[in-house]
């Protein structure tokens, strides 16, 4: 996970991958991947972090420099649900390092890839080796083609190694409700995701009874945390698109609130409703990214202390929002992380936090991930004042009496010095990563839980919330001394049961935003790394009719920014004929979680239902109960049916998705369930649409009793002719007339090749000029 421009109000947008500074080559313009060494040089960096005095010694900080000049390794994380990544990981260590381990090219041995060795179960890799060795050696070639593809299906996350490490730290089990408040562009929450997905076995998916809200200020980047969190389907996520530093009140059932809330199969109907509260919040910010210069080299040339210093503000809005969604019941976790190493993004805004709301606390989790190097959290930093880090202020008071003009002084907050009683948060607690403890980027990373007894009284909490009184308005944090206040945060209309043709074509009104937008600058976000390919994120409304579908809509005459389109989301009736009709076409037994069937669209005459997706209890009761306009609800659930149109003379019918198989494979009936062969795939693999003559007459015969339309096959553990299928592979096909077709894309036909057959059967072999592919990706 490379890091680009993130910006926005709580969200991260990405920005240019060039420095347009750099000379243009000849191989494409502006480049900093050709930055020379000699070139990553910044005054101001240097004078600005020399000054903060973050190493005992000169040598140690030289160290630093020093590695941020080096190029960083490629690290990747094997993806997916745990039994799935533990079976390609086996792969990797037993087919892919021994035919790396003794390379030489160019007269120099190469370093094999290793595992790193503080990530659980030894699922994340490391190696570094020139691009020139992945373009011209072959061994090395083979491997970075397996990583591409693998990564292409969402099997491999290429994702910076200290990217890996705040959601490790949030231990998120499967009946948590997470929030990821600056999601985009999803890493991290394919993390939660797998978390939350951790009882999946090899062939099919877990409906979680938790939930994960991955929220992003920008719009257009949510769709980019769509795409990523695709690759681990999930009937728990939900993606929205909202400033973080004011997200609103979403309310659920009383019941669903609760930690049994796993028990609960159907949604209430008369429950009460209330805030639904949060057991794992990630506040990865915003940032000004200067821990992610070995990879956007073009920081060495722009970096300046007022990119940290306009930031401080909204990281400390973010955090506090987050304090206050988090549950009440003592087992909540914030996990807060930035890709700088700079304190006033980070020391400074923990002790902001901590001092606006004493109920919490930094947790010391310096036994977790023993084999992590890391240093404490900074307890003293010097505050510059201006672009070129030549002036510095040891306090907020030596601002105030400076002769500095007053629109200066207003530019600054007295949260962005250490406070004085620094002491008592244990500031070190907080985990500073250095690039040259382990060879990686730069970060921060602090875990903050509520303490388990609060003994201050509010007069106390007043007189520490004091400092903050001197602050202009727009820089002073918004201070919450009781979390029986919660009601006064923005709430969400509740969802109203209409037909579709009620619902408003008027805009609906933004959410208020609070203070002004902070300066951004040279602002750090994750990107895709192209080496290993990159994707092209009190309101109770009584019950719905029985017979009609519950539809989270805006009511008519509200008014609104106009800007956001998403079409509605409608929970279907468990006997919607159209949904039995599909059921059992598909062979679906009585147990399939119908009451948890949504669309995106009612069926009319012109809109027919295209897909159907499903959805844990959860997500349905917060879209029931809330305005899906007033949270910007872009994703919900999983697609699991989509329809599919026959050929000549055949009735569209709806058929399994590939990406819902996982989740819809424990309620197919098993004898609808064909068994087929490593030579049935094989033919698979080598065509678009083989015929079903070609296909072995074990498999063929299973065929010829099937009617036309989606079937599932699966491919039990077999060896053949050196081939080996290690595990049960469940995949899905469509049956034509005359002709099959395996329903996976493209790119999961050439993984699934290389991975078996050690080679792409479907390379050179192009897709026929009269008949359209049936890919699987829509």
């Amino acid at each position: 996970m490379g890091r680009g421009r993130k910006g926005g109000r709580g969200g991260k947008s990405r920005g240019p991958r060039t420095d347009p500074t750099v000379p243009a080559p000849a191989d494409g313009p502006g480049r900093t991947d050709l930055i020379e060494k000699l070139d990553m040089h910044n005054e101001r960096f240097t004078r600005y972090y020399r000054k903060q005095s973050l190493f005992a010694d000169e040598k140690e900080f030289e160290e630093m420099l020093d590695a941020m000049r080096r190029h960083l390794p490629t690290t990747f994380r094997v993806a997916g649900s745990r039994q799935t990544a533990h079976s390609l990981n086996k792969t990797i260590t037993d087919v892919h390092v021994p035919g790396l381990s003794d390379i030489v090219f160019e007269d120099e041995k190469l370093p094999p890839p290793v595992q790193l060795p503080w990530y659980p179960d030894g699922l994340a890799w490391q190696f570094n080796v020139p691009k020139k060795v992945l373009r011209r050696q072959p061994e090395f070639k083979k491997f970075h083609s397996f990583l591409v593809f693998e990564t292409e299906v969402g099997n491999i996350s290429r994702q910076e190694a200290v990217s890996m490490i705040p959601p490790l730290f949030l231990d998120v089990e499967p009946h948590h409700k997470v929030m990821d408040m600056c999601a985009a562009p999803g890493s991290k929450t394919a993390q939660i995701l797998e978390a939350l997905h951790s009882q999946d076995t090899l062939t099919s998916s877990s409906i979680p009874s938790g939930l994960l809200v991955a929220n992003d200020s920008d719009n257009k980047r949510t769709h980019l945390l769509i795409h990523q969190s695709a690759r681990l389907p999930s009937p728990a996520l939900m993606v929205t698109n909202l400033d973080a530093s004011n997200y609103p009140i979403i309310r659920v059932p009383a019941s669903l609130n609760t930690k049994d809330h796993a028990s609960v199969q159907e949604l209430p109907q008369s429950d009460k409703l209330e805030p639904l509260m949060f057991d794992r919040i990630l506040c990865d910010v915003p940032c000004s990214g200067d821990g992610t210069m070995r990879k956007n080299i073009g920081i060495w040339k722009s970096w300046q202390p007022m990119d940290g210093n306009g930031l401080h503000s909204l990281q400390v809005r973010i955090l506090q929002r987050a304090m206050r969604m988090l549950t009440k019941d003592g087992t909540g976790r914030i996990v807060y992380s930035t890709c700088s190493l700079n304190p006033v993004e980070n020391e400074a805004v923990i002790c902001a936090a901590l001092n606006s709301n004493p109920a919490f606390e930094l947790v010391d989790v310096s036994d977790k991930f023993p084999s992590l190097q890391r240093r404490p959290g900074l307890k003293t930093w010097n505050t510059s004042t201006d672009r070129t880090a030549k002036t510095f202020f040891e306090t907020w008071e030596d601002l105030m009496t400076s002769s500095l003009d007053d629109p200066t002084k207003a530019r600054f907050s007295k949260t962005q010095w250490a406070p004085e009683n620094i002491e008592e948060l244990h500031i070190e607690r907080c985990m500073r990563i250095y690039p040259h403890l382990q060879d990686t980027g730069g970060f921060f990373v602090a875990v903050l839980e509520r303490k388990k007894k609060s003994a201050k009284s509010k007069p106390q909490r007043k007189r520490e919330h004091a400092e903050t009184d001197e602050l202009p308005d727009s820089k002073r944090p918004r201070i919450e001394e009781s979390d029986d206040t919660i009601d006064e945060e923005p709430s969400i209309e509740p969802a109203s049961t209409v037909e579709e043709e009620e619902v408003s074509s008027e805009p609906i009104s933004a959410i208020d935003e609070t203070g002004p937008e902070p300066p951004v600058s040279a602002i750090e976000e994750e990107a895709p790394e192209d080496d290993l390919g990159s994707p092209s994120e009190a309101m109770d409304t009584g019950d719905a009719e029985a017979s009609a579908p519950a539809v989270a809509s805006s009511s008519k005459g509200e008014k609104g920014d106009g800007t956001f389109k998403e079409n509605p989301y409608i929970y279907l009736p468990q006997d919607h004929p159209l949904l039995q009709a599909c059921l059992a076409r598909l062979k679906m037994i009585p147990s399939f979680p119908s009451h948890n069937v949504l669309v995106r669209n009612v069926e009319s005459v012109h809109t027919p239902i295209r897909s159907f997706y499903l959805s844990n209890t959860l997500v349905k009761a917060v879209i029931t109960h809330n305005d899906y306009q007033k949270f910007r609800l872009t994703a919900a659930g999983t697609k699991v049916f989509t329809k599919q149109e026959a050929g000549k003379g055949l009735d569209a019918q709806y058929r399994v998705l590939g990406e819902g198989l996982p989740v819809v494979l424990p309620f197919v009936e098993p004898g609808a369930i064909l068994t087929g062969s490593l030579s049935a795939l094989r033919t698979f693999l080598e065509s678009y649409y083989p015929l079903v003559a070609t296909f072995e007459e074990k498999f063929r015969e299973q065929i010829d009793e099937s009617s036309t339309g989606s079937l599932i096959v699966r491919f039990p553990p077999e060896e053949s002719d050196g081939v080996v299928l290690t595990h049960d592979l469940v995949l899905p096909i469509w049956k034509s007339n005359v002709s099959l077709s395996l329903m996976i894309d493209k790119k999961a036909k050439s993984a699934l090749s290389l991975r078996l057959f050690g080679k792409d059967l479907l390379e050179g072999v192009k897709p026929p000029g009269n008949k359209q592919e049936v890919l699987d990706q829509d």
